[in-house]
This record gives structure tokens, sequence and C-alpha cells, in this order.
């Protein structure tokens, strides 16, 4: 008898209810359940993405190259088939801007546009020389003379072309670039 009562109750409450919410009647159940499957079927085409990693960035500075088979002169999609990580990527325009590859996140940029590659001081991979933070005193050994000499920055003579490395204020490599075109011919971006 108590279990009759419930049920009558509830039958109650939900009669109540459909009288008092005038979106709960058979017609606009029908509607709601419509828009809830046009939902989960919009729903089930989403796809999970993948977040593309890198293997480690290894500059050879002697050699010009990164990871033994980016050059200077690599072009885009070879650099981000390679590298799939990158953050972000300017197209070439003949010269006149500065096109390439570029890993904030891991602080290296390819020029491909200027066929240079730039290491910055927060540089997340490996040198082949332990350039970084290095003394601008202490590179005689490794590198011989610079070409060119600036309060700021010296420019060596490669086997490939040339490797310009940046000094702060207290005369420690923060930047180095290099790239298969001689201090003559390379045009860099600021």
């Amino acid at each position: 008898m108590i279990l009759k009562k419930m049920i009558c109750s509830r039958e109650f409450a939900y009669q109540l209810l459909l009288s008092k919410i005038p979106l709960l009647k058979p017609i606009n159940m029908k509607i709601i359940l419509i828009m809830f499957a046009v939902f989960s079927i919009h729903l089930s085409f989403a796809q999970l993405k993948v977040t593309p990693t890198c293997p480690t960035f290894i500059v050879d500075v002697l050699e010009g190259t990164v990871n033994e088979s980016l050059f200077t002169y690599s072009g885009m999609a070879e650099i981000e088939k390679k590298f799939p990580c990158f953050s972000s990527a300017k197209e070439e325009t003949n010269g006149s801007t500065c096109g390439g590859v570029f890993y904030k996140d891991k602080d290296i940029s390819f020029y491909t546009e200027r066929d240079y590659i730039e290491v910055g001081e927060h540089f997340k991979g490996k040198l082949s020389l332990p350039l970084m933070g290095a003394s601008r005193n202490s590179l005689f050994n490794q590198l011989g003379n610079p070409k060119i000499k600036d309060v700021s920055w010296d420019a060596y003579q490669t086997k490939y072309g040339i490797l310009i490395l940046y000094y702060n204020k207290l005369g420690k490599i923060n930047k180095l670039q290099f790239s298969n075109r001689g201090a003559e011919s390379i045009k860099l971006c600021e």
C-alpha cells in the first residue's frame, strides 16, 4: 500500500511538472531530444589533435648544420618536417621580408629567406661548442681571429660561410648567427 502511494506520488509530481513547465510537454521533449542528438553527433566529429614534438636541436657551429641534416639554405618545408613543433612561420617574399620558421620556446630561428640561422641565449638544445655565455677573450683557441670585429659582435670566417657572435655588456656571448653567405653578402633581419 505504501508502494502504491509512492508511485501515485511520483505520477502526481510528474503530471504537476508537465502542467507547470511547458518545455517538458511531449512535443517539446521530442525537439529537445533531436537537439541533443544533433549536438552529440557534432561532438563525435571533433578530433583529438596531437601536439607535435621535436627532437633535440643539435647545432654544429663548425659545420653550419642543425641535426646534421639542416643547413642555412634549407627550405621551410624541410625544416617544418624535421621539427614540426615550430611556434610560427612567415612566408618568403623574394627577400623583402624576413621569412622563415621560428621556435620561440626553443630560442632558435631559421631565416630561410635570407639563408641564416639564429640561436638565442635561452636556446634549449645542444651546441657543438659551448659558446653561449662564453667570454669574448676565450674564443681564439676554438675559432681563431675574427674576420670583422665590432664593439658588440665578432664575425668569423668558416668553411661554410660566416659565424657571427654577439656579446652582452659583460663580454659574454648571448646570441649567434651563422650563414652560408659571406660577410659581404649576408642580410640580417632586425
